[in-house]
Parts: C-alpha cells; sequence; structure tokens
C-alpha cells in the first residue's frame, strides 16, 4: 500500500473511535469553533502541538512557519493574528521553538540554502541583537539552545509591537503572550517568558497612542 493510502485509512479509524467516545463530536464541531489559545511554532513534523499538548479539536489555533518567526510583511501570519485576536477572542497567544531547530541552526552559519535564506535572515537578525551575548558561549550547542530561547523571546516582541495586539490590549486586556520551548530529548514544554496585556515593548517608538 502506497504510503500516503495509509494515512485515509488511519483517518478514518480515528474518525471512528471519536464517533465511539461520543457520537455528537462532529457535529458539534461543524457548528464553529471556540479555541482559547493560538500556537504560533515551528513547522518541525517532531513538534505537532495538538500531540505534545493533548489538545482537541477545537482548543487551539495553530500558525506553523520555518523556526516559529513572526514577520511583520507576512500577510499569513497576520491574518492568523487578526482573526484568533479579532473573531474567535483567543485569551493566549503561545510562541514555541524547540531546541535542535534546524533553521536555528542554519541562521547560525554561513552556508547558503537557496530561497530559505531570506527567510532565516530573521533569525541571523535576532543573533545580530544578541550577539555580544551568544558569542560568550563557547559550547556550539549551549550557544544554538540560547538563540533558540532568544529567538522566541523577539517573536514575542513582533507580535505586541503589531497593532492587532496593542488594539486589544487596550480595548479587551487580552491575550496574555507565553514564550515556550519544547524539548526534543524527552517530550517536554519549558515555559520561558510571559507578557501580560500591556507589557512594555522593547522601546517606546513601537507603542502606538492612538489606535
Amino acid at each position: 500500500m502506497q504510503q500516503h493510502k495509509q494515512l485515509l485509512l488511519e483517518n478514518k479509524a480515528w474518525a471512528q473511535d471519536m464517533l465511539d467516545r461520543n457520537p455528537e463530536v462532529f457535529e458539534k464541531m461543524s457548528q464553529g469553533q471556540k479555541p482559547n489559545f493560538l500556537w504560533i511554532g515551528c513547522s518541525d513534523s517532531r513538534v505537532a502541538p495538538d500531540e505534545i499538548c493533548q489538545t482537541r479539536p477545537g482548543e487551539m489555533f495553530i500558525h506553523r512557519n520555518v523556526a516559529n518567526v513572526v514577520v511583520h510583511t507576512d500577510m499569513n501570519l497576520l491574518s492568523v493574528l487578526q482573526y484568533a485576536v479579532e473573531v474567535l477572542e483567543i485569551k493566549h497567544i503561545i510562541v514555541c521553538g524547540h531546541y535542535g531547530c534546524g533553521g536555528v541552526l542554519a541562521a547560525m552559519g554561513n552556508k547558503s540554502f537557496g530561497l530559505i535564506d531570506t527567510w532565516l535572515r530573521h533569525i541571523k537578525d535576532v543573533y545580530r541583537l544578541h550577539a555580544k551575548e551568544l558569542d560568550a558561549i563557547e559550547d556550539e550547542t549551549q550557544r544554538a539552545n540560547r538563540l533558540v530561547e532568544l529567538n522566541v523571546r523577539e517573536q514575542m516582541y513582533n507580535i505586541a509591537k503589531s497593532t492587532i495586539i496593542q488594539k486589544s490590549w487596550k480595548n479587551n486586556q487580552r491575550p496574555s503572550i507565553h514564550g515556550w520551548i519544547y524539548r526534543l530529548h524527552d517530550g517536554i514544554l519549558e515555559e520561558k517568558f510571559d507578557m501580560e496585556p500591556g507589557a512594555a515593548l522593547p522601546a517606546p517608538v513601537y507603542e502606538y497612542d492612538s489606535i
């Protein structure tokens, strides 16, 4: 059997198992969604948010890209963010990176990987901002792990810099933004950073006084 055909069989088994446990599950889901969480994570196949957080369908709105980067010109991400905040009225945004991230490791070096170089440049910018701290870390793995952490924090700031979030913070006092790191070696999530509504941004120039 072709591999992709197996996925279809697994789907049928999953759907039947869901119905066996709750015959009304799909009828209820078809009526709409009301998740409390927006997950912005890495596309890495080993970091599947529904699986590692054990959430059920309808509990988490999800956006993933290489190295969990938040770019202010990325209309895909901004559309997800606006819909999550203004329509779904989510209460928490989770930015999740992971140790051993291939995108972060690639951004630390000088090898060209083609088109993705443009995307990874955003992580190189994070390295530049924290070069003094990172260059002082002699062990390459520890340096990469720290860049993973710093990248998560910078992406949290990028979310908070948006007018979408600042407007919601001003008018609705939500959402909170959380920075998590996933450890591939043992499957554990670590909470590293938190930003509550109205938190200070890296510099006053990013703050809008009329939205």
